[in-house]
């Protein structure tokens, strides 16, 4: 099965999360916050507005940023995703 999304959608699956702070402490699951940060896994084929269409800005493999509420999160063959729009993507990092 594969996701495709639709529009100005972007597919990312986010990175690990940082089990220790930068002072050695080692943190609970519970307690860790969700990262923001996520490789794009699939980009959508852009929207359409007043007519025109608006490119998308980031790519399959692309290290990205996005806001800490954004998107609608997927479980899909044991694997987890969050499908956003792409004006929730903050940076691309490279």
């Amino acid at each position: 099965m594969k996701l495709v999304p639709l529009c100005d959608r972007v597919v990312v699956k986010q990175c690990v999360a940082e089990e220790t702070t930068a002072s050695g402490i080692v943190l609970p699951t519970s307690s860790q916050e969700k990262p923001q940060y996520a490789e794009v896994i699939a980009v959508g084929p852009g929207a359409v507005v007043d007519g025109e269409k608006v490119p998308m800005e980031v790519k399959v493999g692309d290290k990205v940023i996005y806001t800490r509420y954004a998107g609608t999160e997927v479980k899909l063959e044991k694997e987890e995703y969050v499908i956003v729009k792409q004006s929730d993507i903050l940076a691309v990092v490279e």
